[in-house]
């Protein structure tokens, strides 16, 4: 495995795939008041989207557009986010982005768009809906949803979309994570109150609900780890925590089937693909040994292998670029947005 710096960012922290003007790019963009940047598939930069004004929580490509995606702004801490909103970033060409109002949404943390029936759907997850002081939780999150129109140049600061609460009484309303199965794609919500499964509409139906865990849960992912065609629910828990879970379904219900034997504190990053050849979940943690190491089966039972050490990934993204697999992670705790290449035998 080669490790290689693509850029210094101060408390770098969103990482998101982009197709722009017929190539793979990355975009990096801070939590803080810095830049978000654009990259090339093989890590070097080409573009500063934006110098400011940061809070970049969440971005994600509009489908069927070049270039143009959403992200969120002004998430600056859980503390610090009454006015946080969803952005239209649109690129001209030449080097040039027009940033724009989708909507204004206060505690927007985690959002997605969900293709379904020849539809776009966004799905935007708040950590919370308000607060009176520091760690005031007594207001709890929700989870809104809106049909995304194919044409987006009409939403800014006065005319915005308008979202429907979907479900709400979400506690620490954190994580998210896009599940495709079977060509079809949901989403991954976690909260204090459990794992929860949201399928978008298929023609009339409307947005389907199913909770997976009642336990506490920070973020989630699902892969095949074992190869027995079932993919395993691999939690974080609880929020911000220190442990990691393996579930598999059994008899239409999720049973415990691994604990991660460390405690890793503040876990954050969470990933799953292939690297190496070998299906896995990449986790990071960004206290303590601020470790970045990816879980995965073999000889017979779950094990995991470093990856690099005291980095304090905030987010990881995996993707494959003339046949090699590439892992780029936001090592938030030490301002540094790097990228692992993989060969085959390296995990």
């Amino acid at each position: 495995m080669k490790k290689n710096v693509m850029a210094e960012l101060e408390k770098c922290y969103s990482i998101a795939p982009l197709y722009y003007q017929g190539r793979q790019h990355i975009l990096v963009a801070a939590e803080k008041q810095d830049r978000c940047i654009l990259f090339d598939a093989q890590g070097n930069e080409e573009e500063t989207v934006w110098k400011g004004p940061g809070g970049v929580m969440t971005m994600v490509q509009v489908p069927g557009t070049d270039g143009q995606f959403l992200a969120t702004h002004k998430f600056y801490s859980p503390n610090d986010s009454k006015e946080a909103k969803i952005v239209i970033a649109t690129p001209d060409g030449s080097g040039n982005w027009e940033v724009r109002t989708l909507a204004d949404l206060p505690f927007v943390h985690r959002f997605d768009i969900l293709s379904s029936g020849g539809e776009n759907y966004l799905i935007a997850c708040t950590l919370k809906s308000g607060h009176e002081y520091k760690e005031d939780w007594s207001n709890p999150g929700k989870v809104y949803a809106a049909r995304l129109p194919e044409d987006l140049s009409c939403f800014n600061e006065t005319h915005q979309l308008q979202l429907e609460v979907i479900k709400d009484g979400m506690l620490k309303n954190h994580g998210y994570y896009r599940v495709s199965e079977n060509g079809k794609v949901s989403s991954l919500i976690c909260s204090e109150n459990g794992v929860f499964r949201f399928y978008p509409p298929v023609q009339d139906s409307g947005w389907r609900e199913e909770q997976l865990l009642d336990i506490p849960a920070s973020d989630a992912a699902m892969a095949d780890l074992d190869g027995d065609g079932e993919m395993e629910l691999v939690v974080l828990s609880p929020f911000h925590g220190e442990e990691v879970f393996v579930y598999k379904k059994t008899a239409g219900k999720y049973e415990k089937v691994y604990q991660y034997p460390e405690k890793a504190e503040f876990l954050h990053a969470i990933w799953s693909g292939k690297l190496a050849g070998k299906t896995v979940i990449v986790l990071g943690h960004r206290k303590g040994a601020r470790r970045l190491f990816a879980l995965l089966w073999e000889d017979g039972h779950y094990s995991f292998k470093t990856i690099d050490d005291d980095c304090g990934p905030a987010n990881a993204y995996g993707y494959t670029y003339e046949g090699t697999d590439i892992l780029v992670t936001t090592n938030r705790e030490i301002n540094q947005i790097a990228m692992y290449t993989f060969t085959e035998g390296d995990l």
